[in-house]
């Protein structure tokens, strides 16, 4: 009867489940040490392992993690595992190093956390200040570009003017000198016929028609081109002394109309 209260006491009862939970805690801590060891054993494998040929490399990595994990085991077996007491204080005092080794890795990255946002604060105030700094400078480039732009217009269209105007002026007074040394040169070279040809020709045809020079012939032949261009011929009329129009026909001055032999223009040297 008490060997069966024994047996179902609860206490034994949970001191075993305790203990085997205690053992199985321990089982998997050593595996996890095993695999780190593992791990450790492979890294230096590696860096102590020499050159190979690609045919012979992986076999020899085996074979020395083989040995490595051989020697490992058979050190573990030998070893005995204590088991701690599964009592309260000793799960407190676990808990406690496991919460100030958490609070102290939650520290770091607290830390570590407000160092960087503080950086990043300092590098977005800096960035902040250059953009300000870019666009005051923008601003300022670009309405000196327009008062530039303004002014350069301006120079620009008054110079051009001015340019235009002095040019104009110029030609004015070459037009000018032109014409006068022309004239000149007509009535000094080809003046109007003199008194015993007026008088012969009085005579002959009865005419009381006054001649015109030269000069006044091109004059005619001149405006009537640029005026009317679209019919420049001129009829020959009873002023125009006979001479000198067989001298601008010949010259290759004036042009008879095709049609009409009483007609003249001048020829379109300006075309």
């Amino acid at each position: 009867m008490s060997t069966s209260n024994q047996d179902l006491d609860p206490d034994s009862t949970t001191d075993v489940e305790d203990v085997t939970d205690a053992k199985e805690e321990l089982i998997k801590k050593c595996e996890e040490i095993w695999k780190d060891m593992e791990e450790c054993q492979n890294k230096l494998s590696l860096i102590e392992t020499e050159t190979l040929t690609d045919s012979n490399a992986q076999l020899s990595l085996l074979i020395m993690q083989v040995k490595c994990l051989t020697a490992e085991l058979s050190q573990w077996q030998k070893e005995t595992p204590e088991i701690l007491p599964l009592s309260e204080e000793v799960l407190v005092t676990l808990g406690e190093e496991e919460f100030q080794k958490l609070r102290h890795d939650l520290e770091l990255v607290l830390s570590t956390t407000q160092s960087r946002n503080e950086k990043l604060k300092e590098d977005l105030e800096r960035e902040q200040r250059w953009l300000d700094e870019q666009q005051q400078i923008f601003k300022s480039l670009t309405v000196l570009h327009n008062e530039l732009k303004h002014q350069t217009v301006t120079v620009s269209e008054s110079r051009i003017i001015n340019e235009l105007r002095t040019k104009l002026h110029d030609i004015k007074e070459y037009k000018e000198k032109t014409l006068t040394a022309f004239s000149e040169f007509l009535k000094d070279h080809f003046p109007l016929p003199g008194s015993d040809v007026s008088k012969k020709k009085k005579n002959t045809q009865q005419s009381t028609t006054q001649l015109i020079t030269l000069h006044e012939m091109l004059e005619i032949l001149i405006n009537r081109l640029f005026d009317v261009p679209h019919d420049p011929y001129v009829k020959i009329s009873d002023s125009f002394w006979p001479p000198y129009i067989e001298l601008l026909l010949r010259n290759g001055i004036a042009l008879r109309h095709p049609e009409d032999p009483t007609q003249i223009r001048l020829e379109a040297f300006h075309q």
